[in-house]
């Protein structure tokens, strides 16, 4: 199926959730890159809360069904497109986004990709680009964090918070997070000053008792966390970066900013900032790479699941039931047959040697 016009992908057909999420075997191969893309044969596609957000139509300028899903993936380069400007070659192996990364192949901007770490595979580097780059662009050019500044990040367990919080301490900050209580441990791990408990009533006045105030405040949760977040923040120099929204969304008016929140509000979408603040972006993916080369950036360990598998996960992720990150395994057929003949061929190697002894 490598070699022909089509190939194996799950196909959104509406807005009604991922339970619409089918798999597949028809669909057209991209066969050339478009101008500015690499086509890239996709190793591993990261599966994310956004994805479940696009699958109900909610996600702000989401693609409209019909559609191949998936937007995060990291794969071989199998081909250059017209306009790529100091290209890199083919078969090197890239982690970026791109539409229709649940498929066997995609076209990834070539703007945003960063290569896969040396001695990493494609799956352990998922993340680099959307949680990383988020919670760099979060921390950096736009909150603007300084030494000894006071960081809240919430939902410091989830892939951007964990990097987030890495990413402030790395930076001088003094960071505090908040998490739900069977997360604490692991966000303790990461060195955290304090964790609070996400859900409490008086969370706002338990931080503001800890802390004094907020320099910067990463919020990606919303609806249950944002008035907690303008709260905490300090008056005319508190920054609120503002990049998700997992609990729904919130509120905030203009009387709110003059007379009750007089902090400094940023809203933060990393696709939107690689097109609409280049030079911004390329500075980031400089960065990153600087921080992978002094071994900042750790490398992941996602749950893999075969393509097939795609609908279920994203349902259970839907639901609050999954943990870490997990992973689509999209290999062609012609892969899957490989590697079982490497898998056959390695577990009769034992047998083999005994045999000759």
């Amino acid at each position: 199926m490598e070699h022909s016009g089509v190939m194996r992908a799950l196909v959104q057909a509406s807005h009604h959730g991922p339970t619409d999420l089918s798999l597949r075997t028809d669909v057209p191969r991209p066969l050339s890159p478009a101008p500015g893309t690499y086509l890239v044969r996709v190793g591993a596609a990261g599966l994310k809360f956004a994805d479940v957000m696009q699958t109900r139509g909610a996600y702000g300028g989401g693609p409209r069904p019909p559609y191949v899903a998936g937007f995060e993936a990291a794969g071989e380069i199998v081909g250059i497109g017209d306009g790529v400007s100091d290209p890199l070659s083919p078969g090197t192996h890239v982690v970026g986004v791109g539409a229709g990364a649940f498929a066997e192949f995609m076209l990834m901007p070539s703007t945003g990709v960063v290569p896969v770490p040396a001695g990493g595979s494609d799956a352990q580097s998922l993340g680099m680009v959307l949680n990383w780059g988020t919670a760099l662009a979060a921390v950096l050019p736009l909150g603007k964090v300084k030494k000894r500044e006071v960081v809240l990040v919430h939902a410091a367990a989830g892939g951007v918070g964990q990097a987030a919080v890495r990413l402030a301490r790395h930076y001088g900050a003094r960071v505090i997070a908040t998490a739900s209580p069977a997360k604490h441990d692991a966000v303790r791990a990461l060195g955290v000053d304090e964790v609070f408990d996400s859900s409490r009533d008086d969370l706002a006045q338990q931080i503001l008792y800890r802390t004094g105030g907020v320099d910067l405040v990463l919020e990606s949760v919303g609806m249950s966390t944002f008035e907690t977040s303008l709260t905490v923040a300090r008056p005319f120099t508190g920054r609120v970066i503002v990049f998700g929204a997992a609990s729904g969304d919130a509120a905030l008016t203009t009387h709110d900013l003059v007379f009750k929140h007089r902090v400094q509000v940023k809203g933060l979408h990393i696709g939107a900032l690689a097109e609409l603040a280049p030079a911004i972006y390329r500075g980031l993916l400089i960065e990153l790479r600087h921080l992978i080369a002094h071994g900042l950036y750790t490398p992941g360990s996602p749950q893999l699941h075969p393509l097939e598998d795609g609908p279920l996960v994203l349902q259970a992720l839907a639901a609050g039931q999954t943990s870490g990150k997990h992973a689509l395994d999209p290999p062609s057929m012609t892969g899957r047959m490989l590697r079982r003949a490497q898998q056959d061929f390695s577990r009769r190697r034992p047998i083999a040697a005994s045999a000759a002894v």
